[in-house]
């Protein structure tokens, strides 16, 4: 029986912080939130986790911030369409717009019967009435963030004071994640053998 809802928000790369958070299902409350930097980091985590088999878990997909070389800097990969010409060569690989870290470790899990899924931390955040105006990852939209999650969703132990933009969006992950539970999720596409869903 799923008990527990795990939402992880994966960086780039190790220089960026991750984020992870745990929420009880039944009483609605935070079990734990952590920053975490190296995929050892995140393996040990889920290595610790106990209550594994008994929760349905979302990973964000990190954005590729690879950077481009020469003319391909001018395409731009979050501006340009995937394959809107079909005489774009995909030199460098830089039509992947997402980072295939943690992809590996998470289809272990999967393996292991461990229910798991992906969301795009933007799509999310849009489809629950939680994306702002301001700058990404800028402190005036932590502070909304957290606010809102505060207020629309019922997380009351939020402190005042900030927390950081990792962990907020773990915690979006836990609320997509409780939306899979209730059948109110689609899946839009599938990424490395995972089914990367949204709220419907």
């Amino acid at each position: 029986m799923i008990t527990h809802t795990v939402g992880l928000s994966i960086a780039p790369n190790s220089s960026n912080e991750s984020g992870v958070a745990v929420r009880e299902i039944a009483t609605n409350k935070i079990i734990y939130m952590d920053k975490l930097f190296s995929m050892n980091d995140i393996e040990l985590f889920f290595n610790n986790y106990n209550n594994l088999k008994n929760s349905i878990i979302c990973v964000s997909l990190p954005w590729d911030n690879t950077m481009l070389e020469g003319k391909w800097r001018v395409l731009s990969k979050p501006y340009q369409l995937i394959h809107e010409h079909g005489n774009f060569l995909n030199r460098d690989n830089w039509m992947q717009r997402f980072s295939t870290r943690g992809s590996e470790l998470l289809s272990n899990l999967s393996e292991q019967g461990i229910e798991i899924y992906r969301y795009e931390i933007y799509l999310s955040r849009q489809k629950l009435n939680l994306y702002s105006n301001y700058k990404e990852h800028s402190s005036a939209d932590c502070k909304f963030l957290q606010s809102a999650l505060r207020l629309d969703y019922g997380l009351d132990e939020l402190p005042s004071n900030m927390i950081p933009a990792a962990q907020l969006e773990a915690l979006v992950g836990t609320i997509v994640a409780e939306k899979k539970l209730n059948l109110q999720t689609e899946k839009i596409f599938e990424f490395k053998g995972l089914d990367v869903i949204n709220v419907s």
